[in-house]
């Protein structure tokens, strides 16, 4: 696959970059090497590579999965102006 100077007039256009004549020939060569690189990838053989998400081995570490109210209700009101039984009281703003 190759880009001819029409695309990537195009493109710039699209990204909303302003390119001179110059500009856009020498990205379209830039372009076209990017794409033949990537091109040369689809080539190499990956089938018995597994899928990973980091290049070194590691496991996620997990917690047990609890259920739990939480039991900080009076410290998550305790710098509130106005409480009433671990409520926040709020003003009224709606007549």
């Amino acid at each position: 696959m190759s880009v001819d100077l029409a695309t990537v007039k195009r493109v710039a256009h699209l990204a909303r970059i302003a390119l001179n004549d110059e500009e856009a020939e020498r990205m379209m060569g830039e372009l076209n090497g990017i794409l033949g690189f990537v091109e040369q990838l689809s080539e190499v053989d990956v089938s018995g590579v597994e899928p990973m998400t980091s290049v070194t081995p590691m496991t996620m570490k997990k917690r047990k999965d609890e259920v739990t109210d939480g039991g900080k209700a009076d410290d998550i009101v305790a710098n509130a102006p106005e409480t009433d039984r671990n409520f926040f009281l709020v003003p009224k703003v709606v007549e």
